[in-house]
C-alpha cells in the first residue's frame, strides 16, 4: 500500500491530525512478521557478567574393575574403518589410569539463583571418524546447536528427544553443517546416526548455564554462582545419577568428589 502525501497543515494541527490518519491507514512501522502494527519489543538481553563469584569444582571417578570393552565393528562401512589405523573402542565407559570418569554431566539441580542468566558456550557436535564428538553435552534453551560433518560421508542426525520436537536430518558429504535449537528444558536424550548404529551422543537442555561435563580425567567446574547451598546432580549414560549437597562462600571454590560403580 502506498501512503498518501502528508497534507499541508500548520505544525500544531499536523501533530493532532496526521498521526491518527497514518495509523488508520496502516502506514506505521512493519512488524517483524510483515503484518504491520509496530515493531515488537526487544527481548531482554542476558547479562554479560556472572551472577556470582563462587565455583563448584571437583572430580568424578569410577570405583571398581573396568570391564573390558570390545572394539567397535566399523566393517559395515569400509570408509569409516579406513579413517582409523587401529581398533576403536566405545565411549560408554571412558576411564583414565587414575580412575577419572569422563562424559559425566554435572549440573545444579535446585536453589538456582534468579535469572536472567548469562549464556553458556553452546556446544558444537562433530561427526568425525564416524563418531560423535563430544559424547555428552549441555545447551541452554534457545541456543543454536551446530552439528558438523567432518567425515565427508553420509551421516544422519536423529534426536530421540521427548519434550522437544525430535528431528532427523540427513547429512550427505556435501552438507558440512546443520543447526538445531530447543524450546524447552529436557533431561539428557540420545542423538544417533541411523547409517552407522554405533554412533551416539547425548544432549541435555537447560534454562540456566550451571552445568558441565567431566573431561578425560573426570574433572569439572561450574563457575559464576552466588554464595548459597545447592544440590548438584551427576548423570552418566550407563551408571545412572547421583546427588550431592554443596555450600558456597563468596569468591571461593567448593570441591565435590563423586564416585560411580557398576550397577549390580
Amino acid at each position: 500500500m502506498t501512503c498518501p502525501p502528508t497534507p499541508s497543515l500548520r505544525p500544531a494541527v499536523a501533530a493532532v491530525l496526521i498521526l491518527p490518519f497514518l495509523a488508520l491507514a496502516g502506514c506505521g512501522d512493519a512488524a517483524p512478521d510483515g503484518t504491520g502494527g509496530g515493531a515488537a519489543p526487544a527481548a531482554e538481553a542476558p547479562p554479560a557478567e556472572p551472577l556470582g563469584t563462587s565455583t563448584i569444582a571437583g572430580s568424578v571417578r569410577f570405583d571398581g574393575d573396568v570391564p573390558e570393552l570390545r572394539p567397535l565393528n566399523m566393517d559395515a562401512d569400509p570408509a569409516c574403518a579406513a579413517k582409523h589405523s587401529g581398533p576403536v573402542y566405545p565411549e560408554i565407559l571412558a576411564v583414565d589410569e587414575q580412575a577419572g570418569l569422563a562424559n559425566v554431566l554435572v549440573y545444579v539441580a535446585d536453589n538456582l539463583p534468579e535469572g536472567p542468566y548469562p549464556l553458556a558456550e553452546p556446544p558444537v557436535i562433530d561427526q568425525q571418524g564416524c563418531r560423535y564428538t563430544p559424547r555428552v553435552a549441555g545447551i541452554m534453551v534457545g541456543q543454536d546447536l551446530k552439528v558438523l560433518n567432518s567425515d565427508e560421508l553420509l551421516h544422519n542426525v536423529h534426536s530421540l528427544s521427548e519434550v522437544n520436537r525430535p528431528f532427523n536430518r540427513a547429512m550427505p558429504a556435501a552438507i558440512k553443517q546443520a543447526t538445531f535449537s530447543f524450546t524447552d528444558e529436557e533431561p539428557a536424550f540420545r542423538i544417533k546416526c541411523d547409517v552407522h548404529p554405533w554412533m551416539s551422543s547425548y544432549l541435555a537442555v537447560f534454562n540456566h548455564p550451571y552445568f558441565a561435563v567431566t573431561g578425560p580425567d573426570g574433572s569439572f567446574e561450574i563457575p559464576g554462582l552466588p554464595a548459597g547451598t545447592y544440590t548438584i546432580e551427576a548423570w552418566h549414560e550407563r551408571l545412572g545419577s547421583q546427588r550431592s549437597g554443596v555450600t558456597l562462600l563468596d569468591g571461593l571454590t567448593a570441591m565435590v568428589d563423586l564416585a560411580f560403580t557398576l550397577p549390580e
